[in-house]
């Protein structure tokens, strides 16, 4: 394993007071995100860690377990840790709550219908913190779920982050490991904001449901590692079939 060499220490000093393993804990943060340590990677053990930065080795195992807490890490029994990766099957429960009734739990296929860019509305910049001169990429889908068009979904994206993606022919369904592995931005939070609503004629084409069934519409904004809004996302769902599930540990 190559040596990894730190160009910054920790400092006490700052407007906020943070204890030293929130100190260590953001210091490894910001390391994935200068792409130090890469989806996968293991990293060093938690004494070289220490030694590194200069803190003790209960120190550095507290700031190991809040990331693991956190999903940024991932530990493996005997093996080591690693940066988490939002590959399909570990991105399952955490973020695609939409199951269809008596059900298990499984990830839709994407159709993708467009994607291009846009100067955004007051609704998109505000959740993308953008000005409303900033541009976004507009992703629109629909999503499949036992042979059946279920979700219809229109994703934002700063245009600053993504504008490559607009040259890319063969984009997955599963979109938070492909924004790791192209463009270095890992999903760190989700919030997402649930209504009722009845369905519209676009619902209703879309999906294949009458104007006026009732339906789910879920705003989502998600953050990165180090706090910027990376995605805004409208889904427009079916509520005849399929529930929103939630798992509080």
């Amino acid at each position: 394993m190559k040596e990894i060499r730190f160009d910054n220490k920790l400092s006490s000093t700052g407007p906020v007071f943070k204890p030293l393993y929130k100190q260590v804990e953001e210091h490894i943060k910001q390391l994935i995100v200068e792409q130090r340590w890469k989806p996968g990677d293991m990293l060093p053990n938690e004494f070289q860690l220490a030694a590194e930065l200069n803190v003790s080795q209960g120190t550095m195992r507290k700031a190991l377990n809040s990331l693991t807490d956190t999903k940024v890490l991932t530990r493996k029994q005997g093996v080591g840790t690693f940066v988490s990766e939002h590959t399909a099957q570990n991105g399952l429960f955490r973020f695609f709550p939409i199951i269809a009734d008596g059900n298990n739990p499984e990830l839709p296929k994407a159709e993708l219908l467009s994607i291009d860019s846009q100067v955004p509305d007051k609704l998109v910049a505000n959740a993308l913190e953008l000005s409303n001169k900033d541009k976004v990429i507009v992703m629109r889908r629909r999503r499949i779920l036992n042979d059946e068009y279920c979700i219809a979904e229109t994703i934002y994206l700063p245009y600053v982050y993504f504008k490559n993606i607009l040259e890319i022919t063969d984009i997955p369904h599963t979109l938070y490991h492909f924004y790791q592995t192209h463009f270095n931005l890992t999903v760190h939070s989700t919030q997402d904001a649930i209504k009722a609503d009845l369905a519209d004629e676009l619902d209703a084409q879309l999906m294949n449901i009458a104007v006026g069934e009732p339906i789910l519409s879920v705003q989502r904004t998600v953050h990165s590692l180090n706090g910027k809004a990376m995605e805004f996302r409208i889904s427009r769902c079916r509520s005849d079939k399929y529930h929103y599930l939630v798992k509080l540990n």
